[in-house]
């Protein structure tokens, strides 16, 4: 007879959130990826065309972390219009020792859209200048928001340009994250000026052509991108990445083939690039000058999944929150 904990959204909101304890344990899940520390195999990926939808499955185990995440994913992007999240999905996560079910999150995309927006915050806090005060944000959507939230737990932000393809998107959110943080927070219609005023930007968005180009960049900036998860994604442009004095991946082997990465490949472009983890130990620099110039890629690794669905539960046993099933 084996005990489940059954756990939902709101179990899990009230637990797990943009926290200085859920950022730390990103941000010690990169190093582990970097030394190839654990087991963390390729994204399993199946489209949806006809739907403009995915659904993404992602794993990892790693040492020192009680449970072993296993996340199915959906992003379906139509999904807005129909008054909808574009993201959903749960996680199963199984005790590391005995591979018993310990745990199913049935979190609609919240640990996702929560652990996003932490690695965000962890790219920032390691590349981006420290006296960054200006971010721009390319997209609407909640990941948008998450990503927001999360880099002023680490930058001091006083102004946030929001630009959106959908204007009307982009005053909702303005006025929404303005009235949650206690921001300046605007929306633009010239992106290129938006990159240009700001210290910090972070791109949010399923484009398949690049948003950002290299003219748009200036010393001092730093770019996070974590829109770009499969083949067909791509939100900057390949000259902009070989302009960045540092680019940098969560994993490598990830954005070769589903990241900002693969197009540089398939460019033939010879370029310099490391890991977050590496940059994270020091066996790598990252920002040597206010002036550089960096970029990280973000695709999004089955490792963070693990880091924070584990972190959840562990708390969920402790508060005993959700409801359990013997089995």
């Amino acid at each position: 007879m084996t005990t489940i904990r059954v756990l939902v959204e709101s179990d899990l909101r009230a637990t797990v959130g943009l926290g200085e304890q859920e950022l730390d344990a990103i941000e010690a899940v990169y190093p582990l990826i970097s030394a190839g520390v654990g087991s963390m195999p390729p994204i399993m990926r199946i489209d949806v065309p006809e739907s403009n939808g995915e659904i993404d499955i992602k794993s990892a185990y790693l040492p020192g972390h009680s449970g072993i995440a296993v996340k199915v994913s959906a992003g379906f992007f139509d999904n807005p219009a129909r008054g909808l999240p574009s993201l959903g999905g749960l996680m199963m996560v199984f005790d590391a020792e005995t591979g018993i079910p310990r745990s199913a999150l049935f979190d609609n995309g919240y640990l996702t859209d929560l652990r996003t927006g932490l690695a965000g915050a962890v790219a920032a806090r390691n590349l981006a200048r420290e006296d960054a005060s200006v971010a721009a944000i390319v997209g609407a959507g909640a990941q948008a928001r998450y990503q927001l939230e999360a880099l002023t737990l680490v930058r001091p932000i006083e102004l946030a340009k929001i630009w959106a393809r959908n204007r009307e998107r982009a005053e909702r959110y303005a006025a929404e994250m303005a009235e949650r943080l206690g921001l300046e927070v605007v929306a633009v219609s010239s992106l290129d000026s938006a990159v240009a005023e700001s210290d910090v930007v972070v791109t949010t968005t399923p484009s398949t052509e690049p948003l950002i180009e290299q003219s748009m960049l200036h010393p001092g900036l730093h770019v996070t991108a974590v829109g770009s998860d499969a083949e067909m994604k791509q939100e900057i442009a390949v000259d902009a990445l070989a302009r960045a004095d540092r680019f940098v991946c969560d994993s490598i082997a990830q954005s070769s083939r589903l990241g900002e990465l693969r197009a540089v490949l398939a460019s033939g472009l010879d370029m310099s690039v490391v890991e977050l983890g590496q940059v994270i130990t020091g066996e790598e620099p990252g920002r040597v000058s206010d002036d550089d110039i960096t970029v990280c890629d973000l695709t999004g690794t089955g490792a963070q999944d693990t880091a924070i669905a584990s972190l959840a539960v562990e708390r969920c046993d402790l508060s005993g929150a959700g409801i359990t099933i013997e089995t």
